[in-house]
Parts: structure tokens; C-alpha cells; sequence
């Protein structure tokens, strides 16, 4: 096992066990070694290794209990996640009533333009899931939708076909990750000649462009998305109330 600082050690033996549990290595039921078992195999120390084991535990993979070791367990279903405005099930909502149509499916290198719209690192390799959603088919497009996909879970690319949801529990599902924050900008942009063409709006229209970037509790950013939307067709609301200090 590569040596890394002691406070990224515990992430490494995390993705190392969640990756196998995945892969049905330990299947479900089974337990986990021992602490003692686990510092031996990956020269860790046991403060380290439980940091891993509450890593697996945030993302319900397994179970912990005094005496009977680390248990692991059926993945729950992931309804219980909140943000300070709307649920992620809004965004699930969303993603399961507008059908997506892909038009490109291709790993990419983040350049100056997407650094600027995605927040993403210049020179890195993403897995770029292009098209549109639309309510129906006789209607004009609701949003032009962009996934960035970290290469890290690429692979989720090759079911895409196949599928109309959101991208983000299939990557749950696939990598034994949990999704534990969407951060959220709204941005105000007029559309270029090919986006108004796809959006069937007149050039130079204006639209909103709604960056969201999807945060594992490993820390790492699996996905961004970045849905543009004529300004006509898209409505944010939400309430606020006022805090007795």
C-alpha cells in the first residue's frame, strides 16, 4: 500500500474495502476483519482503520456493533438526504419527468470554457454525457443537459443507453459511494447560435444555467451537472423564514 499523510490513509483503506465489498468480496452478511486483522494487512494504525470503518458506515454499507464486529449490509435506499432549500429527491423528481436524450457520450479534457461553467480543474479527464431533456416529445426542450462525470466512476457511461434517471444513484449503486451534498449555482447567460437552435429560441435569448456538483463523503467530486434553461421555462422558488436570535 502506497504511503500516504497519516489524514488521507484512512480514505484509501475506505475506497480499498468499499471496492470490495462492491465486487462481492465480502457480500452481504458477512463480516468484515478484525481491526487487528485490518492494521496488519494495510500497516495502518487502528485509529486509522476506524475512520475507514465510519467511512463504510456514512455511506450504509456496513453495520458495527460492540463484540460482534463489522457487519456488512443491504445498501438502503438514499431518501433521507436534505439541502437547506430542496431535497436531492427534488433533483430525482426532476430527472425522472423530463426524458433525457443523450447526443454524446466521450471522455473530454477540461478546458478553459468548461474550467469556467463546471469549476472543474483545467487538464483533467472527465466523462462528458451531453443532450437534451424534454416533457415530451412534441414539445421544444425543457433544458440542454450536461453531465461531467469523474472518471473514477466512468464506467456508469456504458448504461446510459439504457437509462432515463438521474446519473447520480446509479453511481451510488455502482461504486458503493454515497452522494452526501449538491452544491447549487444559478447563473443568468444569453444563449449562443447552436444552443438557441437546440433550446428552439431566438439567438442571444436569455436563459439560466443551474451548476450543480455532486460531493461524496469521501470529499471527492463525482459528478457535475450544468442543465441551461430558456428563462421561460424554468421557475426556482423557495421560502424563508425568519430566525428568533
Amino acid at each position: 500500500m502506497t504511503v500516504t499523510p497519516a489524514e488521507h490513509r484512512y480514505l484509501q483503506v475506505a475506497r480499498t474495502l468499499r471496492k470490495e465489498i462492491v465486487d462481492g468480496v465480502y457480500p452481504v452478511g458477512s463480516q468484515l476483519p478484525t481491526e487487528h486483522e485490518l492494521c496488519e494487512r494495510f500497516e495502518v494504525s487502528r485509529y486509522t482503520v476506524r475512520e475507514a470503518l465510519r467511512r463504510l458506515r456514512d455511506d450504509n454499507l456496513v453495520s458495527s456493533r460492540p463484540r460482534t464486529g463489522t457487519l456488512v449490509v443491504p445498501r438502503a435506499a438514499a431518501n433521507s438526504y436534505a439541502q437547506d432549500v430542496m431535497s436531492i429527491n427534488d433533483l430525482l423528481a426532476f430527472a425522472t419527468g423530463a426524458q433525457f436524450t443523450i447526443e454524446s457520450n466521450a471522455m473530454v479534457t477540461i478546458d478553459e470554457d468548461l474550467a469556467s461553467r463546471t469549476g472543474l480543474p483545467v487538464g483533467e479527464q472527465w466523462l462528458a454525457v451531453r443532450g437534451y431533456r424534454q416533457a415530451d416529445v412534441d414539445t421544444a426542450p425543457v433544458c440542454r443537459t450536461e453531465y461531467y462525470i469523474n472518471r473514477s466512476f466512468a464506467a456508469v457511461g456504458r448504461l446510459l443507453q439504457r437509462h432515463s434517471g438521474p446519473i447520480f444513484p446509479l453511481i451510488e449503486d455502482l461504486f458503493g459511494v454515497s452522494i452526501i451534498e449538491v452544491h447549487q449555482v444559478i447563473s443568468a447567460i444569453s444563449t449562443s447560435s447552436d444552443l438557441a437552435d437546440l433550446l428552439q429560441v431566438a439567438p442571444g435569448s436569455a436563459a439560466l444555467q443551474v451548476q450543480r456538483t455532486y460531493t461524496t463523503s469521501d470529499g471527492e467530486i463525482a459528478q457535475v451537472t450544468v442543465n441551461t434553461h430558456p428563462s421561460d421555462r424554468f421557475r426556482h422558488a423557495m421560502t424563508m423564514h425568519r430566525v428568533k436570535g
